[in-house]
């Protein structure tokens, strides 16, 4: 099996915390959204993961070799802004008669046994993997008919279909995804400017293949500030864990410190992540992620991501006040 891993584009929606690295380099519970992404796949026993990069992609492959350097990894520059279709079929070139392929998106961290992928491709093409949501007006989403995805619509209007796809798709027979890819560009299939999947799989179910939508179990989205956070919480359940260094302290797991933290007169949780080489001191802090080597002194944070080399410092304030007194402080 070979990975295709899209990892261009700009995380507009993740500003300011990708001006200065890709998206998938922001950390979520004590790893980068990647590192929780490729620690899913390595069981897999992968012959090579194709990354496709924009000109961040000198991060993303120092990355790899200091996290995994036992992988076999490739880099493949998407030079222009095309679409998520475009990106996945410029690693076409290291595609080869007999590869199977798995694609994963980086805005969001799965949770779905992989292992299962040889039985449930066993009697079709390829697996457009699914999450059932509520709010399916903001998704594509599979319909599907005798355990078989029938048609694909792009954010619908009414309930036809609740599974949304995730970013995660396999293909049992790369070479001829390729073909389809190059067929959908060739034909100028775009939608405002972009090539994008949906309709690729469906020429491919135009042409009699089929489809079908296993369900993972856990879709955690890493696209934007609030479902970040969303996904620290939820990543950090269970996981307590105080690798740092702490003096009069008091935690509310879950709390994930990584060694090299340093936490002084402070109360941390619930949730709360802090990367190496940061130091809180006397600070109050819940809900909230804090990259590397920042300092936090002398606050109050809640619903908070701090990047890295952040410093945030306040100081205690002095009041005198007499009885019956109501002070509301915002912000």
């Amino acid at each position: 099996m070979k990975v295709i891993l899209p990892v261009a584009g700009k995380g507009t929606r993740l500003r300011p915390h990708t001006h200065t690295k890709a998206k998938s380099l922001v950390h979520v519970a004590g790893k980068t959204v990647l590192e929780h992404i490729i620690s899913r796949l390595v069981p897999l026993a992968v012959e090579e993961y194709i990354f496709i990069v924009d000109e961040n992609g000198s991060q993303i492959e120092h990355f790899m070799e200091q996290k995994f350097p036992d992988l076999t990894c490739s880099y493949i520059v998407q030079k222009e802004r095309k679409g998520p279709a475009h990106a996945v079929w410029l690693a076409s070139v290291n595609v080869a008669p007999g590869d199977d392929l798995l694609v994963v998106f980086n805005d969001t961290i799965f949770d779905a046994d992989l292992s299962l992928i040889p039985r449930l491709c066993s009697d079709c093409d390829g697996l457009i993997y699914s999450k059932e949501v509520e709010d399916y007006q903001r998704f594509g989403v599979n319909v599907v008919k005798d355990g078989l995805i029938v048609n694909m619509i792009e954010k619908p209007d009414t309930p036809v279909s609740r599974l949304a796809q995730v970013g995660l798709y396999y293909l049992k027979d790369g070479c001829r995804f390729m073909e389809y890819l190059a067929a959908a560009i060739d034909a100028g299939d775009m939608v405002k400017g972009e090539y994008y999947l949906p309709a690729v799989f469906m020429r491919m179910l135009g042409d009699g293949l089929q489809l079908k939508a296993p369900e993972i179990d856990a879709w955690l989205d890493c696209g934007k500030p609030e479902t970040i956070l969303e996904t620290n919480a939820y990543l950090l359940r269970g996981r307590h864990h105080i690798h740092g260094d702490s003096y009069n302290c008091v935690f509310i797991e879950p709390v994930h410190l990584e060694r090299g933290v340093v936490v002084r007169d402070s109360v941390l949780g619930p949730n709360v992540s802090v990367a190496a080489g940061s130091i809180i001191e006397r600070s109050i802090i819940r809900d909230s992620i804090v990259n590397g080597n920042s300092l936090v002194r002398n606050m109050v944070l809640t619903d908070s991501i701090l990047g890295d080399n952040v410093h945030l410092i306040s100081s205690a304030r002095k009041m005198n006040i007499g009885d019956h007194s109501l002070i509301e402080m915002q912000g």
